[in-house]
């Protein structure tokens, strides 16, 4: 398939750039197997699941993962954690007038010093020269690093709503946008309707906002990202699948992850890496129902999805939200899709 069969005109005025008043408010479009469209709000989720359903839900947390500040040689420089590897060194995004080369001294926030020790194809591998480790650096002295799309800078309701209330595990540099939508009220609710939640972690990479640049998109290239499933989930998984429950992934990453640690056939616990990139034609392995927001035009989320409900279904389902002014992207409304 092209990359332009994912594409579709999206007014801007769409384009969430605040979080609904409360978490729990926003809107849900259900999307049915064969393709039958609903409307309906995020607090009607509960009447589509049952007691003995699975939910699983991606616990990684955002971290302060924008830095901005000069090369010793000159010239501003912003800098976007996307993986910490240790204590002292990281993989990351460097936006400069120049691209800084190895052996450059950077200074950010005037209070830390790094060395470009190489570059890793687009990625440049830094080592911070202080004791304090990176993430608490990053606590101190980062910013929150909002989606491209939203134009303005992170502010304390940010730090607060572009988080899920159930992140644990710091390292990803957007949030798992689909477990926004969810406050410990309905969390709790689901609990006392006999629907089980489980864990995955995810750390979603600064990749999951850039589109397919190709025309095919057999050529494009996924970055990586690291997940862990345990064994917690996998026995869940087991014990949902054999009891006739649906297994329902909260966010494409959670599904992901899941599908990932499938590839066998069987869901596997352990932690690893995945650039697996789904598209139309994947054979789903335990995910029967999917949780999501609305994707951005030619991105590899909006085919993943296509590859879960299918092009068409998709494509009305998207023109039917925008005909009905849903809001898109990571603040806005949400999908419930039966594969």
């Amino acid at each position: 398939m092209r990359t332009s069969d994912f594409d579709f005109i999206l007014p801007e005025a769409l384009i969430a750039q605040f979080p609904a008043k409360e978490r729990t408010a926003s809107r849900l479009l259900k999307l049915d197997k064969d393709g039958a469209i609903h409307d309906h709000d995020f607090l009607d989720l509960p009447q589509f699941l049952h007691p003995g359903d699975l939910l699983v839900l991606n616990d990684t947390r955002v971290i302060k993962a924008r830095l901005f500040g000069h090369k010793m040689s000159g010239g501003n420089i912003e800098v976007m954690i996307e993986r910490i590897l240790d204590q002292h060194r990281a993989l990351a995004h460097v936006r400069a007038s120049r691209s800084p080369k190895p052996g450059s001294r950077l200074r950010l926030s005037d209070a830390i010093d790094a060395e470009v020790i190489e570059r890793q194809d687009d990625l440049f591998l830094l080592r911070f020269d202080s004791a304090t480790p990176i993430l608490d650096l990053l606590d101190s002295y980062g910013a929150l690093p909002l989606p491209p799309y939203i134009t303005h800078s992170a502010d304390s309701t940010d730090e607060e709503r572009y988080q899920t209330v159930f992140a644990q595990n710091p390292g990803a540099v957007a949030a798992p946008t689909a477990g926004l939508h969810f406050d410990e009220v309905m969390l709790s609710t689901l609990k006392s309707m006999g629907i089980q939640i489980a864990y995955i972690t995810l750390h979603v990479g600064a990749g999951t906002f850039q589109p397919v640049r190709v025309d095919n998109i057999k050529d494009h290239q996924m970055h990586s990202e690291l997940y862990s499933v345990p064994q917690s989930t996998v026995d869940l998984i087991r014990q949902t699948k054999q009891n006739g429950g649906k297994v329902t992934a909260i966010g494409t990453t959670a599904l992901r992850a899941l599908e990932s640690a499938s590839q066998s056939g069987e869901t596997q616990a352990g932690s690893s890496e995945t650039s697996i990139f789904i598209t139309p034609g994947y054979e789903f392995k335990v995910v029967d129902r999917l949780f999501t927001n609305f994707h951005l035009p030619k991105s590899t989320l909006l085919m993943l999805v296509s590859a879960f409900a299918g092009v068409e279904n998709i494509r009305a389902a998207y023109q039917h939200a925008i005909d009905q002014r849903y809001r898109f992207f990571s603040y806005g409304d949400a999908m419930l899709i039966d594969r």
